[in-house]
């Protein structure tokens, strides 16, 4: 039966879920049974994804891609794959209505990292974030609101500010990896040969500005979804904080960090805030 075949590309998505990142799937958990199997889903698909191009150095990763790209159009359109992390992705994009702009603009952007290292202008920046992120925020928000269209156009602009935040922290944060490792540069007008902390401040101001305007998105979530889109809300924050703290010169030659013990008093807090109705 192919109900067994569902079930096992269900807890693949999981597994992957799981496995790559610890503060992700945490704030997973703290989502609602009824939603929180088709975050998972749409995790598995982005993070293999992002994966071709990121880490699997040693093979012809434009070749990897292509054959990903291809089998995510048959998965969709056929309703099947036997990629168990595809077959997953598309029952979430057919339940919940997806919209093919949204996981093209995901993809259009995950192929821009086989090939371009820096991103000059502010056109380009965004043009990438949106993809790499914003269409993720939106696919997430599609399940949370259970395809409720009047809800989600409501939440959207929130929603996106909320997605880009999340990466640009990522960015900062990964600025080592992604400097010497992949030889990129995300940041337009910023030389990170000599990040001082002017440049490093205006990049926080801009995130604090997603973060506030990601805020109030979560406020009006369903109640499903909002404590554990908070949870991770108050993660991210907690690592913009530490990065705020942090000189220039140091976020440029290590990876910061928020210990497990920390991310369970983050948890303790989320937890609060959303029983005492501070959320």
């Amino acid at each position: 039966m192919k109900a067994i075949f569902d079930t096992v590309s269900y807890n693949c998505s999981k597994i992957v879920t799981n496995s790559y990142s610890t503060s992700f799937s945490l704030a997973s958990k703290m989502l609602s049974d009824s939603i929180r199997q088709d975050i998972y889903n749409i995790y598995g698909f982005v993070r293999f994804a992002d994966e071709i191009v990121d880490t699997f150095h040693d093979y012809n990763k434009e070749e990897l891609f292509n054959d990903f790209e291809e089998e995510m159009y048959k998965a969709i359109k056929n309703k099947i794959s036997l990629n168990p992390i595809l077959n997953a992705f598309q029952q979430t994009v057919h339940q919940y209505n997806i919209q093919p702009e949204l996981y093209e603009a995901f993809m259009k952007s995950m192929r821009l990292d086989l090939h371009k290292t820096n991103y000059l202008t502010d056109e380009e920046y965004k043009e990438y974030i949106y993809g790499s992120a914003d269409v993720v925020g939106l696919m997430c928000l599609k399940v949370f609101v259970k395809g409720d269209e009047e809800k989600y156009n409501e939440l959207k602009e929130s929603a996106m500010h909320l997605g880009s935040a999340f990466q640009k922290v990522n960015f900062l944060r990964d600025l080592k990896a992604d400097y010497e490792d992949l030889d990129r540069t995300y940041f337009p007008n910023t030389d990170l040969k000599q990040l001082d902390e002017a440049s490093k401040l205006r990049i926080i101001e801009e995130i604090e500005e997603d973060f506030n305007k990601g805020l109030v998105g979560i406020l009006k979530l369903p109640v499903e979804a909002k404590f554990g889109v908070y949870t991770a809300f108050i993660y991210y924050k907690k690592l913009l904080t530490k990065l705020k703290k942090t000189p220039s010169l140091e976020i440029k030659n290590t990876r910061i960090r928020v210990p497990n013990y920390q991310k369970f008093g983050l948890l303790a807090k989320s937890y609060f805030d959303y029983r005492l109705n501070l959320i």
